[in-house]
């Protein structure tokens, strides 16, 4: 019989839980920035250590972590705000991004922008902005970039909203990508994720109004989050399962 071991993990990252652990420095400051799918109801006050993280994938991924690394000690952050676009993490950038330092940031940004009729190039120099700066002020800096996706639920069920925001969500992907290549980001493709995710189960599963995650959707993004990290930055020797 196949141990779980050496199953292969499919498109929902079962058995995904296996992985070698990240190689990140101790104590390093693990900052989230994004909108609505990374605040998801985060308190502001930090003091507060049973909220401040919200409760999207960056509240999963902090639990994860801290139990499996507790001698790595990292510190986590979310500064998601609901209706951003990247237009707005620009103007915030230094106070939510640069004045907190640290050493791996994850970026998901996009969804609002499409609906507010954002054009790709617009969307991509505002992107490359923030990211020019983040990279000047650490070169050392591990960077994460994560696609914007929809899936036809909710309020994209129709065929013309759907067509519309896949569209355009498209074109900002591509953009992401591009990004990523340029400034040595690790690159997760999350709409292609939830488009397997959604072969397996309904694309309402996942996504109750097409563009925000239940918590089965956070748990997909962390998930697949922790795979890719540990793809690149990863220790093979020490595993946990």
């Amino acid at each position: 019989m196949m141990s779980k071991e050496d199953m292969p993990i499919d498109a929902l990252g079962r058995n995904g839980y296996r992985y070698p652990m990240p190689v990140f420095k101790k104590s390093s400051r693990m900052l989230f920035i994004g909108d609505s799918i990374t605040e998801m109801n985060r308190w502001l006050n930090e003091n507060d250590r049973n909220h401040y993280l919200g409760h999207s994938f960056v509240f999963l991924l902090a639990s994860r972590l801290a139990v499996d690394m507790p001698e790595a000690q990292l510190d986590f952050y979310n500064r998601g705000i609901s209706g951003n676009t990247v237009a707005d993490l620009r103007n915030r950038w230094q106070e939510d991004a640069i004045d907190m330092n640290p050493d791996v940031l994850t970026v998901l940004i996009g969804v609002n922008d499409g609906g507010r009729d954002v054009s790709p190039e617009e969307y991509e120099a505002d992107y490359h902005h923030i990211l020019k700066r983040s990279r000047d002020a650490n070169p050392d800096l591990k960077l994460i970039l994560m696609d914007p996706f929809v899936l036809q639920s909710g309020s994209l069920s129709g065929k013309g909203a759907w067509n519309c925001w896949q569209a355009i969500t498209a074109a900002y992907r591509k953009r992401v990508a591009r990004l990523a290549t340029e400034f040595d980001a690790l690159h997760i493709p999350l709409q292609d994720l939830f488009d397997s995710a959604a072969r397996i189960a309904p694309a309402s599963h996942w996504l109750w109004d097409g563009m925000h995650p239940l918590p089965q959707g956070h748990e997909l993004i962390a998930r697949h989050w922790l795979m890719a990290v540990n793809a690149r930055w990863g220790n093979e020797r020490e595993v946990r399962q």
